[in-house]
């Protein structure tokens, strides 16, 4: 599983025209689960991405989380993070199938709502996203269990 975050002062995904997810301050995520993938991973990385202490407190040093700051997730699956690339056009054979990402997407973002409010972009539709990094920051979760 793998999740690029990024610090945002505010980010939205649209569907064929229509906003589907919006937040101000927090973390736009780009959610992507490999073949192997399980609900123990998106446990972990829920966990982590809630306590991940990546916003400044008072002394301007990154030591806040998101849950600190009050702060919004927006997650968008992204089965792209899976492209292997040894080649000019990427193949996405390591990527989990549509079915059961879309379930285990679900469950992340259930995960993630336990610990903070959360928006998502829209599983297997053409989505624009737009965001304002905030730093810019931006940080790789990756974990997978043998």
């Amino acid at each position: 599983m793998k999740l690029v975050v990024q610090r945002v002062t505010s980010a939205s995904v649209e569907v064929e025209g229509k906003t589907v997810g919006e937040i101000e301050e927090g973390l736009m995520v780009l959610v992507g689960f490999g073949e192997s993938d399980t609900t123990k991973e998106a446990d972990y990385l829920a966990r982590r991405l809630a306590k991940l202490r990546i916003f400044h407190d008072d002394e301007g040093r990154m030591n806040k989380s998101v849950l600190d700051i009050g702060g919004r997730l927006l997650l968008v699956p992204q089965f792209t993070l899976y492209a292997h690339t040894k080649k000019n056009r990427p193949s996405f054979h390591k990527a989990m199938a549509p079915d059961k990402a879309t379930e285990l997407f679900d469950y992340f973002t259930e995960k993630c709502g336990e610990f903070v409010d959360v928006e998502t972009g829209e599983f297997g539709a053409f989505m624009k996203v737009s965001l304002l990094n905030n730093g810019p920051v931006t940080i790789l979760l990756e974990k997978e269990f043998e």
